[in-house]
């Protein structure tokens, strides 16, 4: 099994990485910590440190001024920035930092009940309906995410004060549902992935059992949300308790075989199962896992890696219902995929989840923050219409420009706290073995399992050569080496010392098994050439088209490049593609590609019986991740092809 702990000991070199890591540093988390105490002008307001006061206030006193304000689950917004707070602090100790963390714990623990409850709304809103509403009030998603907060504090920063608090209320949920025999399961999961973290940081068995009590009896009952609602007739939203779909308890869920429902949700349930089949070795729960995987990765998610069709429930719809002008592609939904690649990762060692890790954490994940790190996507779209898109009814969610900050604003800290602890993803590291998942230049400490360390130097994701450079602490390290191939790399060379390597290749990753002295260096060569890809034929959306990728990264099409005028355009069928030259000053560095392709001459009656003249033009492309950062444009991922 391994440790599944934060790989703590990487120092980030890599110039694309490292540009982020700072950035989430110096960046990221004050604006995000100064949207959360409501003092970005012009920004959606957040709230979330003043409930938490006004909760602990109320506990001393009996009562508060003011009213509870905003979403249901606004503690988790305090959770998560906290969360990619303590991963920061790990690389990177800022006393200031951490000082003002400590303060917000301290808060957060004046707003703790005695018998352990924890949750603004109810302290400060609805003070008598505590666990009446499991569909909808997310209890438990918020109590998730703090303990997610909790444990990572603890582990990176060293300081237990958050994890004895939500210890006491993971305590007090296992008394209500265990002991006490409390029917039900969570609305939105979260906390079953939760607390398998707090089970491993804790080692307390019953963290474990109420993990896997969530697990096992979702949708059993597959009704217990209607009788909920018949019982305690109050809702939060008025969300249909008769639409199972939605949260993902139309069956227990290793009965389930279609990834249905809120996509975010669903993705944070997947996550949890892995989780617990690692943990147990539960083969039925580890082939529910694989099926929803390949349900998702064959027939609903899109070629950025976003996931989440709909914005009606947020939700995956049906196979191959891929619209990009109003998809939802939550930055959350990317999110929580892969947190489930990389449990599927430790639960069925298979190259194809870290692939998908890698698409959507290049592409989607990294659209949803603006270039600087002050604006953010909810909804990643995959091509965007000025005059239309967050214009019209049915493009209201899909914004073509990034806002400051949301009512809802799951995604912000979500982006950060993911950021800043890539190396969790980039390296695996199991008793035995060393698996090298994503290409992010730095130096990995492992003195402690291998006797060394080792430094990846690359320029990836611009370029197709990673270096491997050992350092021994005596003499040489026996170093258990499994690279990923990614599946787009058609011909992968490997070599040490400038010699071809010996290696096994299995199920998408190099294993090679040597004794590497100081000074040896062992590279990999991926094969990254332009390419188009196609979806099915089945995708209604993307017929006759193509989308243009090289290595990990999706290309985008926008109308900055183009003469403001993306929809015109097609690519020429077996035409010329070239990359130009790494560009240092275009949107922080990219490199584009230049497709032969025609443009259409533009027809200003809406409809004509004449067929569109048409020239050639050379289409210019940039890299998906980078779109909406010069201001509105048109944008499309998808672009016709013709002869």
């Amino acid at each position: 099994m391994g440790d599944l702990k934060l790989v703590k000991k990487f120092d980030v070199t890599d110039g694309f990485w490292g540009r982020y890591e700072k950035l989430v540093k110096e960046v990221v988390l004050p604006y995000q910590e100064n949207a959360l105490n409501d003092r970005i002008e012009g920004a959606e307001k957040s709230h979330c440190i003043e409930n938490f006061r006004m909760a602990a206030e109320k506990l001393r006193t009996g009562k508060c001024d003011g009213e509870f304000y905003g979403m249901v689950f606004q503690d988790s917004d305090v959770a998560k920035w906290l969360e990619g707070a303590a991963y920061s602090l790990a690389q990177h100790p800022d006393a200031e930092l951490e000082k003002r963390c400590d303060e917000i714990i301290e808060l957060i623990g004046e707003a703790q009940h005695e018998d352990g409850y924890l949750n603004t709304y109810f302290t400060v809103k609805e003070p008598y309906k505590r666990w009446t509403n499991l569909r909808e009030a997310h209890e438990l998603y918020c109590a998730g995410h703090m303990i997610e907060a909790a444990v990572a504090y603890a582990e990176c920063v060293g300081k237990s004060r958050l994890l004895e608090i939500m210890c006491g209320m993971a305590d007090h949920i296992y008394k209500h549902f265990i002991e006490e025999g409390a029917e039900g399961y969570p609305g939105h999961p979260e906390i079953e992935l939760a607390l398998m973290r707090l089970f491993r940081c804790t080692k307390e068995e019953k963290y474990k059992e109420l993990a896997l009590h969530f697990i096992n009896v979702r949708g059993v009952d597959s009704d217990y949300f209607m009788k909920e609602k018949e019982r305690s007739n109050w809702s939060v939203w008025e969300n249909s308790p008769v639409d199972k779909e939605y949260a993902q308890n139309i069956a227990p869920v290793r009965m389930q075989n279609k990834a249905v429902g809120h996509a975010v949700r669903a993705v944070y349930l997947y996550t949890g199962m892995a989780d617990a089949a690692m943990e147990t070795g539960d083969v039925t729960l580890t082939e529910a896992c694989k099926t929803l995987w390949g349900n998702i990765t064959q027939s609903r998610m899109y070629v950025t890696g976003a996931i989440g069709s709909a914005y009606e429930g947020e939700a995956f719809t049906k196979d191959y219902h891929l619209p990009n002008d109003t998809a939802y592609a939550e930055t959350c939904a990317a999110i929580g995929l892969i947190f489930f690649a990389n449990k599927m990762l430790y639960l069925d060692r298979d190259g194809k989840y870290a692939d998908v890790m890698e698409r959507a954490l290049y592409n989607c994940v990294l659209a949803g923050m603006q270039l600087d790190g002050t604006k953010f996507f909810y909804v990643n779209p995959l091509e965007a219409l000025p005059g239309i898109s967050g214009e019209a009814q049915t493009h209201k969610h899909a914004l073509p420009v990034r806002p400051k900050w949301f009512a809802c604003a799951c995604c912000p800290p979500n982006v950060a706290r993911l950021l800043s602890s890539l190396a969790e993803y980039a390296w695996h590291v199991i008793p035995g073995k060393l698996f090298s998942n994503l290409f992010i230049g730095g130096t990995l400490d492992l003195s402690d399992t291998f006797g060394g360390k080792i430094t990846l130097e690359t320029a990836y994701p611009y370029d197709n050569r990673i270096e491997y450079h050992f350092l021994p602490n005596d003499g040489t390290m026996t170093v258990p080496l499994v690279i990923r191939i990614p599946a787009w790399s058609g011909k992968t060379i490997i070599s040490i010392n400038g010699k071809p390597a010996e290696y096994e290749l299995k199920e998408g990753y190099a294993h090679i098994h040597k004794d590497f002295r100081a000074g040896d260096v062992l590279t990999v060569e991926f094969d990254m050439p332009v390419r188009k890809i196609y979806t099915s034929n089945k995708v209604s959306a993307n017929t006759g088209k193509a989308a243009v990728e090289r290595g990990p990264l999706v290309y985008c099409a926008e109308g900055a490049d183009n003469e403001n005028d993306v929809l015109s355009l097609s690519l020429k069928k077996g035409g010329k593609m070239t990359v130009s030259e790494y560009l240092p000053d275009k949107l922080y560095g990219i490199q584009e590609i230049y497709a032969e392709g025609y443009r259409e001459i533009v027809n200003e009656e809406l409809y004509s019986y004449e067929a569109p003249g048409e020239e050639e033009c050379t289409i210019t492309l940039v890299p998906y991740y980078t779109w909406g950062n010069r201001g509105l444009n048109q944008m499309r991922v998808w672009i016709p092809e013709k002869r």
